[in-house]
Formats: C-alpha cells, sequence, structure tokens
C-alpha cells in the first residue's frame, strides 16, 4: 500500500495528539482519525499498525513535549526553586493539554520507554533532587514520591475533585510543594 499524499506518521502522531486533548485519549482510535482527515481507514495503515501504535507514538509525542518544558524550566533552578518549576510543569501542561497529559502516563514497553523522553524526564528529576543530597535508594524513593504526588494532585484537579470546596486550588499546591520540599529536606536515612 502506497502512502497517501501529505500524510505522515508525524502528521498522525500530532493529530491524534489534537484529537485526545479534544475527545480524550482513550477515545483516539485509528478510524477516528481517518474520520478527522477525511480518508479511508485503510489510508492510515501505511503510517501507523493499529490503534496501539497510534496511541504510543501520542504518548512518545507528549513525553517529548513534557521534557521540553520540563528542561526550560529547570535551566538554572536548585533545590525548592527547581521543585516548583518541575511540579508547575507537569500541572500547566496537564491543563493546557488534557489528552496528551494523559497520553503521558500510557504503558510503553520496555524497548519503546528506555528510548523515549521518559528518560530525560527521570534524568531531570535526579538531578533536581541532587539539591536535596539524596543518595541511592532514598533518590528513587523520592523520584516515585514527586511522580505519585504530581500526578496525584494534578489527576484529582482535573477530575473536579477539589472544585467544591474551598479554599482554592493554588493555595493547596503551593502548601503541597512546600510540604515536598520540607520533607526532602529532612528525608529520614534508609534503615
Amino acid at each position: 500500500m502506497t502512502p497517501r499524499v501529505g500524510l505522515t506518521t508525524e502528521r498522525l502522531a500530532q493529530a491524534g495528539a489534537t484529537l485526545a486533548d479534544e475527545v480524550g485519549f482513550d477515545r483516539v482510535t485509528v478510524s477516528e482519525l481517518a474520520r478527522r482527515f477525511d480518508v479511508k481507514v485503510a489510508s492510515l495503515y501505511s503510517h501507523v499498525k493499529n490503534s496501539h501504535d497510534l496511541k504510543t507514538r501520542i504518548a512518545l509525542l507528549a513525553l517529548e513535549e513534557l521534557a521540553d518544558r520540563a528542561a526550560d524550566a529547570l535551566a538554572g533552578r536548585a533545590g525548592k526553586d527547581a521543585l516548583v518549576a518541575l511540579a508547575n510543569v507537569y500541572r500547566d501542561y496537564a491543563r493546557e493539554h488534557p489528552g496528551r497529559y494523559a497520553a503521558a502516563q500510557f504503558r510503553l514497553d520496555p524497548e519503546t520507554a528506555a528510548a523515549s523522553a521518559g528518560v530525560r524526564h527521570a534524568k531531570m528529576t535526579r538531578a533536581l533532587l541532587r539539591g536535596y543530597d539524596l543518595d541511592e535508594p532514598d533518590q528513587t524513593h523520592a523520584v516515585r514520591l514527586l511522580g505519585s504526588v504530581f500526578h496525584g494532585y494534578v489527576s484529582i484537579e482535573m477530575g473536579g475533585g477539589f472544585s467544591h470546596s474551598a479554599p482554592d486550588t493554588e493555595e493547596t499546591w503551593s502548601r503541597v510543594l512546600d510540604a515536598l520540599d520540607t520533607l526532602l529536606r529532612s528525608w529520614p536515612p534508609a534503615p
């Protein structure tokens, strides 16, 4: 099958990411994308294998975008400033691109994950944690803690879980980041 003129794997991934932001990552399919391009589904199969392949490509795009934003935000920062900058990158990205943010959580096979920008995320987080003087295995524990807190807060907030009560979520977010900074500064030694 010859590729349709104007369609590329990159263009489909970008369109899929836009579609994910509009309708939700879980609703992205090759069929839905074909409707958007007003082409037959078969026209897309020379560029993507199936919906899983498409979602993987969207996930890779989202991870790359997030890593680029994080690198820019972290440049020249350390300690709490770096922590807040990284946290805000994730939160802002989720607000601006909810479908892409969901895609960044998509489970990748080990080989794809190892070649993805997810590796950059881990390295940047570990670099941030060097400012807190954490050694292994505490660094790994802290990477997991930060990812859990950032993703958990953002997911609950995006789902409307905090919208029914005061105080404002900005105040809570600030206090969560203060608490993380305090915890990281006084991280207990391994038993």
